[in-house]
C-alpha cells in the first residue's frame, strides 16, 4: 500500500503497488490498483482499511473465475477477458445478423461482488444447480425485482440465462436455518474484512413486511403495520448494519411481535455469532423501555437509544423543554446520560407539520356529518376533545403541549468514554439502516411478499438480503474510490451495459459487440478492477 501526497494540497491518494525490476534490473514499482483519494484523516483511515482488504484478496488470489462458458451470454462475458484485442476482424458486414442481445453489467459487477463475499458457496459443492439458481435469482432481484416467475422470464429474455421455475422453487425449498446462518456469517466476515476488523458500532431496527393475503398462519400474523395495513398479516424483519451501512445480519419474527421485544432474540445472537470486542448498540425510540435498557446493561452492552421525551415524567419534561440550547446533557441515573439537542430547522418543520394536520382536521370537521368518527382517525386523535353537547373541537392545551417539544430530540446512553457530541454523531449514523430498509422496500421490492409457506417466505427474504448486501458493499467501495452512488443509480448504469451476439451466415462464426460504457458504469468497473473495453471480439 502506498499513500501518495500532493504538493500544496491536502489530498492523499491510496494505491496498491507491486515491486518489479525493469530491463536494466533496476527496482521499480507499478500501480496495481488506485483505490481513491482522501481529504481528511478519517477518509484516509477508511481507504487504508480497504487497501488491506484488497491486498489480502490479491495475495491469496481468492477471487474466483466469474463465469464459465456454459451458455451463450456467459461465454461472451468469459471471452471478453481472453479476447485478442489486437486481432483484426475481417468480416462481410452484409452477412452479419444479431442473434441475441444480453445485459451483462449486472452479472459482471454484482456477480463479482456476490462471489467475493462467498455467497456462491452457500449450497456447497454437491448442489450446483441450486447454487446457480440462487445466484441468478439474486441478480434478477437487483436488476428488476419482480415475482419469481417474471424473474425467470427476464433472465431468459434479457440475460440469456434459462432457468426452470420449478428449479427455482426447489432451490427455495432447500433454504434452511443453517444456510441462512451461513449467509449472514459470510456477510459479516466480508464487512469485517472491508473495514479491516474495525466494527464497533452496530445499528439495529425493525420494519414490517406485508403479504397479498388476509389469512394468518404460524409465521404471518396481524400486527402493528408500518405500512398502515393493519388488517393484513405480516412478518417483522429485524436488521443489523454497521455504521458504514454494510448489512451483517437479520432475523424474521412473527407478525404480531412488538419490535421492542425482539432485542431478547437479537442480543444473544449478537454475542454468540459475532466476535466483536466492543459493540455500541444503536437504535431508535421503539427499542426504548426500562426493561430493554436493563436487559442491554445486564448483557454488558453499551447502547445509544433515542429517548421519548414526551413520555418522560413532568420533572424531566420541564427540564428538557426549559431551554433551547443546541446541546445539553443530564445525569439520568444508573450510569446513564440523557443528551438533548435542539435544532431550529427541525422546530420549524415540527410546527409546520402540526399546523398542516390541524388545518386538514378542521376542514374535515366542517364537512363531516359525523365528526365524532374522526376521533379514531390515526394522527388526529391527540388534538381532539369532546366538548358540551357532544361537540368535537381542537384541544388547544394538547396543541400547546406538543409545541413545547418542537425542535427537541434526545438520546439515552450508558457509554462513558464518548463526548456528548460524539454520542450524537454516532446516533445520527442510524440513517444507514433506514437507508437499508428504503433500498430493500423500494429498489428490491421486498414487499409485498407473494409466497405462502414459511420456508419460501424465509427464502425470499434471504434472496433480498443477499441482494442488499451486494448493493451496500459495492456502494461503500464506490464511495471510497469515486463517489457515493445510490442503489438505483448503480442498477441503472449496469442495466445499460450489454453485448450483442452477431452471427455470420458465411463462416458460421459468432462475434461479440459490447455496448458503450456510461460514466457511472465505467467507475463501477474500475472500482472492481474489471476491464472497461468496447472493442468487438470473436466468440467462436
Amino acid at each position: 500500500m502506498r499513500v501518495k501526497t500532493s504538493k500544496n494540497s491536502p489530498k492523499r491518494s491510496v494505491q496498491i503497488v507491486e515491486s518489479y525490476r525493469n530491463e536494466k534490473n533496476q527496482p521499480r514499482q507499478r500501480i496495481v490498483r488506485h483505490l481513491g483519494t482522501a481529504f481528511t484523516d478519517k477518509e484516509l483511515e477508511r481507504l487504508r482499511d480497504f487497501a488491506q482488504h484488497e491486498i489480502a484478496k490479491l495475495e491469496t488470489e481468492k477471487t474466483p473465475s466469474l463465469f464459465k462458458p456454459q451458455q451463450l451470454a456467459e461465454a461472451a462475458i468469459a471471452a471478453r477477458s481472453r479476447a485478442d484485442k489486437d486481432e483484426v476482424l475481417q468480416v462481410n458486414l452484409k452477412k452479419l445478423c444479431e442473434e441475441s442481445r444480453f445485459v451483462t453489467g449486472i452479472h459482471e459487477a454484482f456477480g463479482m461482488v456476490y462471489d467475493e463475499i462467498g455467497f456462491e458457496s452457500l449450497f456447497g459443492s454437491r448442489n450446483q444447480a441450486s447454487a446457480k439458481n440462487l445466484r441468478n435469482i439474486t441478480m434478477a432481484r437487483i436488476a428488476n425485482p419482480e415475482s419469481k416467475r417474471a424473474s425467470v422470464k427476464d433472465l431468459s429474455q434479457d440475460f440469456g440465462l434459462n432457468l426452470s421455475l420449478d428449479g427455482v422453487y426447489r432451490m427455495m425449498d432447500r433454504v434452511d436455518e443453517k444456510l441462512i446462518e451461513k449467509a449472514q456469517k459470510l456477510a459479516y466476515e466480508s464487512a469485517k474484512s472491508l473495514l479491516n476488523d474495525k466494527i464497533s458500532v452496530i445499528f439495529y431496527d425493525c420494519t414490517t413486511l406485508y403479504f397479498e393475503s388476509f389469512s394468518e398462519d404460524e409465521l404471518k400474523k396481524n400486527g402493528y403495520s408500518k405500512d398502515m395495513k393493519f388488517n393484513q398479516p405480516q412478518v417483522v424483519l429485524g436488521l443489523m448494519a454497521t455504521s458504514e451501512g454494510l448489512t451483517i445480519g437479520y432475523e424474521v419474527f412473527l407478525g404480531n411481535q412488538y419490535e421492542g421485544h425482539t432485542l431478547k432474540t437479537m442480543i444473544p445472537r449478537l454475542k454468540q455469532k459475532y466476535n466483536i470486542q466492543r459493540v455500541i448498540f444503536t437504535a431508535d425510540s421503539a427499542m426504548l423501555s426500562r426493561n430493554n435498557l436493563e436487559y442491554l446493561e445486564t448483557s454488558e452492552l453499551e447502547y445509544i437509544v433515542a429517548a421519548r421525551l414526551k413520555n418522560l415524567d413532568s420533572y424531566w419534561t420541564d427540564k428538557v423543554t426549559g431551554s433551547r440550547e443546541p446541546l445539553r446533557s443530564f445525569d439520568y441515573g444508573q450510569g446513564r446520560r440523557l443528551i438533548v439537542t435542539y435544532n431550529d430547522k427541525l422546530a420549524r418543520k415540527n410546527s409546520h407539520d402540526r399546523d398542516k394536520a390541524i388545518d386538514k382536521l378542521q376542514k374535515k370537521l366542517e364537512k363531516s356529518s359525523k365528526p365524532e368518527s374522526l376521533i379514531s382517525n390515526y394522527g388526529y386523535k391527540r388534538f381532539l376533545k369532546i366538548a358540551g353537547n357532544a361537540e368535537i373541537e381542537i384541544d388547544q392545551v394538547k396543541y400547546a403541549q406538543a409545541a413545547r417539544f418542537d425542535g427537541l430530540h434526545g438520546v439515552i446512553t450508558n457509554v462513558r468514554d464518548l463526548s456528548d457530541n460524539d454520542v450524537i454523531e454516532h446516533y445520527h449514523g442510524l440513517w444507514q439502516i433506514e437507508n437499508c430498509f428504503r433500498v430493500a422496500k423500494h429498489d428490491l421490492q421486498i414487499r409485498p411478499v407473494y409466497h405462502w409457506t414459511p420456508r419460501r417466505i424465509r427464502a425470499h427474504i434471504l434472496i433480498c438480503f443477499l441482494a442488499l448486501t451486494c448493493l451496500n458493499q459495492l456502494s461503500y467501495r464506490l464511495k471510497l474510490r469515486f463517489e457515493q452512488m445510490s442503489a438505483g443509480r448503480m442498477i441503472n448504469a449496469l442495466n445499460h451495459i450489454q453485448v450483442s451476439i452477431l452471427y455470420h451466415t458465411g463462416n458460421n462464426r459468432r462475434y461479440v459487440l459490447p455496448s458503450k460504457f456510461n460514466e457511472d458504469a465505467r467507475k463501477i468497473y474500475k472500482t472492481l478492477g474489471l476491464t472497461v473495453d468496447t472493442t468487438p471480439y470473436r466468440l467462436s
